[in-house]
């Protein structure tokens, strides 16, 4: 059976850890989505798991975004897998490392498969940031080349060098957590031997801003070959 980890960032909640739902299954339009008692059982037995509330659960977008999709590419499969959702807080560097470690395990097994949730660039006053670099042309010419620069460096596979990209520009990447979560089990999993490429499939903002007022995010979609 085939076993599908969906790693979201926490929007409404403070969150130190990494949390887990509560319930039994996520509905979508399609069908209901199992969540997979047994590995939430195997990942209770670490302690490094609080439970999010219902309430939590419910307001959270960062998952359930991708049930649909997921419930959608597995439509003919409905009844051989199940998902694993995980909401990650704001984890240290060292938290994001002990995360990796964890499920660079689950990670290594050819039968699981990974979701990593994340908006890139929120740009504007309403998101408190307004980075511009100037020689790059229009704002969002300056945009993309920020977030390019952070893409590069997660198809890097380097789990520092994205932590200094961000303390560096500060970019507004609302999945950076699940995203060093993740290069940190690949970098466990290369330690081991294990050959990896991520490249980046897809690029776009919600709109182009050309001044002060204007506001965008931006959107990014790669994939994670394992050899």
């Amino acid at each position: 059976s085939r076993k599908i980890f969906i790693l979201g960032p926490s929007h409404h909640v403070p969150l130190s850890r990494c949390a887990l739902s509560s319930v039994d299954i996520y509905r979508t339009p399609l069908y209901d989505l199992r969540i997979d008692q047994k590995i939430y059982g195997e990942l209770w037995k670490t302690g490094m798991f609080e439970r999010m509330s219902l309430q939590t659960d419910e307001d959270e977008h960062s998952i359930e975004m991708h049930l649909p999709y997921t419930a959608k590419a597995m439509e003919s499969h409905k009844d051989e897998f199940t998902i694993i959702p995980v909401l990650v807080g704001a984890l240290s560097e060292s938290k994001e490392q002990e995360f990796g470690k964890l499920f660079s395990k689950y990670l290594a097994d050819p039968s699981n498969l990974f979701v990593v949730s994340s908006d890139f660039c929120h740009w504007g006053q309403r998101f408190r940031y307004s980075y511009y670099d100037e020689s790059q042309g229009e704002i969002y010419r300056s945009i993309e080349h920020l977030d390019k620069m952070g893409m590069s460096i997660i198809e890097q596979l380097d789990p520092v060098s994205f932590s200094n990209y961000l303390k560096k520009y500060h970019n507004t990447i609302c999945g950076r957590h699940p995203i060093g979560v993740l290069l940190n089990a690949i970098n466990e999993l290369q330690k081991n031997g294990m050959n990896m490429s991520f490249s980046f499939l897809n690029y776009a903002q919600s709109s182009q801003c050309r001044n002060w007022q204007d506001s965008s995010v931006s959107y990014a979609a790669g994939a994670l070959m394992v050899q």
